[in-house]
């Protein structure tokens, strides 16, 4: 990494708090790149040598099955991927692609191990950060065994609408075909969706989305009770 990178990089969460010294060691053996779309970071079962953590763009994971692919997670900065593949020294269970011109920092898997073990903040970081994936993957569950498709995108913007402080235009980065995949729905049935919710205050303008009436909206998707969504740092 170069010097003139450091300062942006060193105010990410997983680093802020953590010894400068040992930031340093890191910094030093890591590499901020560039990436244009549409090109594959890595592959399900490749090992992962490298901490992922997007800066800049927007990245997929997804998984492939029998020639099927499905969207896992839509990744905007400034957030890490892999953290679990890496902490654990084990193959991905995903891959990733970026959809965007983006800029990713690589961290040596083996190094940011073995700074871990001896920087408490970085620790802290780190388990804050897995802590939430699984909050994330409970609530992803969640929402496949508990509501429909049209509740299910619902609940999505809803979700989104949270994480911009209450906002009620959103602009979907990225294809609506992804958004679909990631909901565990055909493009079609997005489309459906999306006109079944015209009566439940959901307006389309393109990429555009408006939610005219969020009470309306939400006592059709049925939100979560608890709501951390301020705590993510995606």
């Amino acid at each position: 990494m170069r010097e003139g990178e450091r300062p942006e990089i060193a105010k990410l969460p997983l680093f802020a708090e953590m010894d400068e010294d040992k930031r340093n060691r890191i910094f030093t053996a890591s590499f901020l790149q560039a990436f244009p779309p549409q090109l594959t970071l890595f592959e399900v079962g490749q090992h992962a040598d490298f901490l992922h953590v997007l800066v800049d763009g927007l990245v997929e994971l997804y998984t492939t099955n029998a020639e099927r692919d499905t969207t896992m997670a839509i990744i905007e900065p400034v957030h890490s991927f892999i953290l679990a593949a890496v902490i654990t020294d084990q193959p991905y269970l995903m891959a990733a692609r970026t959809l965007s011109a983006s800029r990713v920092l690589l961290i040596p898997a083996e190094l940011l191990r073995a700074v871990i073990q001896h920087d408490v903040a970085l620790m802290q970081e780190t388990m804050r950060e897995l802590a939430m994936g699984y909050r994330g993957l409970v609530r992803a569950l969640t929402d496949l065994k508990l509501r429909q498709s049209t509740e299910r995108l619902g609940n999505f913007l809803l979700l989104e609408s949270r994480k911009l402080g209450g906002a009620r235009r959103l602009r979907l980065r990225g294809e609506k075909r992804l958004f679909a995949s990631l909901l565990g729905m055909t493009p079609e049935n997005l489309s459906r969706a999306f006109s079944a919710l015209g009566k439940h205050g959901v307006i389309v303008e393109g990429a555009n989305i408006v939610i005219d009436n969020p009470v309306a909206l939400e006592a059709f998707a049925r939100p979560d009770p608890v709501d951390d969504s301020s705590l993510d740092q995606s």
